[in-house]
C-alpha cells in the first residue's frame, strides 16, 4: 500500500497491510501537524503534491526498503490538503522478522520521504502563511512556491 489520499488516514489499514506470520515486529510512524513550530503557532498545514509522480516515489521506497529487508512488508500513506493541528500527514508501517530491522527501515521511509518525494507545504501560522521549501529545509521557495507547482 502506497497512496496519495485527501481525506484521514486509516492507519489501522497502513498497519493491517503489513502485518505477516513471519514479522517479529512491526514498527509504526505517525506523523502529526503540531501547532508550535519554532516557537510560531501554527494554524493549519496544506500539503500539495505532484500525485502520480508522489506515488511512484513512496513505491520507490519501499523496493528500497525490501531490497535492504526482504522479508520486509512496506505501507506508505501520505495525505495532502488542508490538514489541521493534530491530524495524521503521513503514516508509515514497517514489518519484518526482527525489530531492529523494522526500526531501521521505518527510519529510512522517512527519511527518503523527506528528501525524495514531490510534496510540498504550506504553514498557516497567526500572522502570516509561507511555503515551507523542501521537507528537509533545506531549500526555500523565492517565489513563495514550489517551482514544479508552475508547471
Amino acid at each position: 500500500m502506497f497512496a496519495i489520499v485527501k481525506e484521514p488516514i486509516d492507519v489501522s489499514r497502513v498497519i493491517q497491510a503489513v502485518v505477516d506470520r513471519n514479522a517479529g515486529a512491526i514498527v509504526t510512524f505517525i506523523g502529526t501537524v503540531r501547532e508550535l513550530t519554532n516557537g510560531k503557532k501554527t494554524l493549519y498545514l496544506e500539503y500539495e503534491a505532484y500525485e502520480s509522480m508522489a506515488k511512484k516515489k513512496l513505491e520507490q521506497i519501499g523496493a528500497e526498503i525490501m531490497e535492504r529487508f526482504p522479508e520486509a512488508k512496506v505501507a506508505i500513506v501520505h495525505r495532502i490538503g488542508c490538514l489541521e493541528i493534530m491530524d495524521v500527514a503521513v503514516a508509515i508501517a514497517v514489518s519484518t522478522p526482527h525489530r531492529a530491522d523494522a526500526y531501521e527501515a521505518n527510519r529510512y521511509a522517512i527519511e527518503r520521504i523527506k528528501e525524495m518525494v514531490p510534496i510540498w507545504k504550506k504553514e498557516h501560522w497567526e500572522d502570516g502563511e509561507m511555503w515551507i521549501g523542501n521537507q528537509q529545509g533545506t531549500i526555500k521557495y523565492e517565489n513563495g512556491f514550489p517551482k514544479e507547482r508552475e508547471e
